[in-house]
């Protein structure tokens, strides 16, 4: 009699083998159906209530490395509202890992803001250092970071590339149709790359959250990814202020978009880039009968209230 061998399945495999697509949505605003643009809205902020959207695919491949690697603590960076924070915390309590986030600031604490308390709350130890301090990765990692799994700041690396890479895959299954356009929003470039990496035939294009050039964009994103065999496009002019920053036209576009399509959006990343797209198709950038699928890239932890 064939007795089947007993097969150890990881508590990182495990994690991610429990979490099933996230939907692909269509976005309903009059504006849309009146210049013919049908948009989609790949709704990663459902993937996971605490590790959601681009930090779930970014860490991925990435806890898979470090559990094989037989690391049993991660050390990461951020800022006081760091998504990337928050979703590590999360993650390396869920999977058995020990978590430390070096924090920029050293006049914060663990009870500063919702974020911050939520990855204590997580178990992660939390390490405040100046701003100057911050700046040199080096030392930091060689006074935090022996016998730990080094997660760059935001998450971004080609292990995480890979994950985002395979939202693509996903979408186009679900979609069963071409796909002209992707849209992302810009932090660290980990996401925006993912999606360059993968998309074969439609052009990314690529929405920077921060105040900064096309021609910085353009660098973070050669760092990760080859750019000559590929279409894409990014804008600058959607930032509001610069990173982490809002206006009142800002939070007043998020809250009409809520009520007209009941998809949350939050104001560092989602609601600057969806800002961009319905301008976009305002101004005819768009050809009529074109498809258009924006990645929610999560980060609701830091909704304004």
């Amino acid at each position: 009699m064939y007795i089947k061998p007993n097969v150890i399945v990881s508590r990182v495999d495990r994690f991610w083998e429990n979490a099933a697509q996230s939907p692909l949505q269509i976005v309903q605003l009059p504006l849309f159906t009146e210049h013919g643009v049908r948009v989609y809205m790949k709704r990663d902020d459902l993937l996971h209530p605490f590790v959601s959207g681009n930090k779930w695919r970014k860490l991925k491949y990435n806890l898979r490395e470090a559990e094989r690697l037989g690391f049993k603590r991660l050390v990461t960076f951020g800022g006081a509202y760091s998504n990337h924070i928050a979703a590590v915390a999360a993650a390396g309590q869920a999977m058995g890992f020990e978590t430390l986030g070096i924090i920029r600031g050293d006049e914060l604490h663990a009870d500063s803001n919702q974020t911050l308390q939520f990855a204590s709350h997580c178990g992660m130890h939390l390490q405040f250092v100046s701003r100057t301090a911050y700046r040199d990765k080096e030392l930091l990692i060689s006074q935090f970071g022996d016998n730990s799994y080094l997660l760059p700041e935001g998450g971004s690396n080609q292990l995480a590339i890979k994950g985002v890479g395979e939202a693509v895959e996903e979408i186009q299954s679900q979609l069963a149709a071409p796909v002209d356009y992707f849209c992302t929003a810009f932090g660290t470039g980990g996401t925006s790359a993912g999606l360059l990496s993968a998309a074969v035939s439609a052009k990314v294009l690529v929405f920077s959250s921060l105040n900064i050039k096309k021609r910085e964009v353009e660098a973070h994103l050669a760092a990760f990814v080859p750019l000559h065999d590929k279409t894409w496009d990014i804008f600058t002019d959607y930032h509001f202020g610069g990173y982490g920053k809002e206006t009142e036209e800002l939070n007043q576009f998020i809250d009409d978009f809520e009520q007209k399509t009941t998809i949350p959006l939050e104001q560092v990343y989602t609601g600057k880039m969806m800002f961009g797209v319905v301008d976009l198709v305002r101004k005819g950038f768009f050809n009529q009968g074109d498809v258009v699928v924006v990645l929610h890239s999560g980060g609701l932890q830091g909704k304004r209230k």
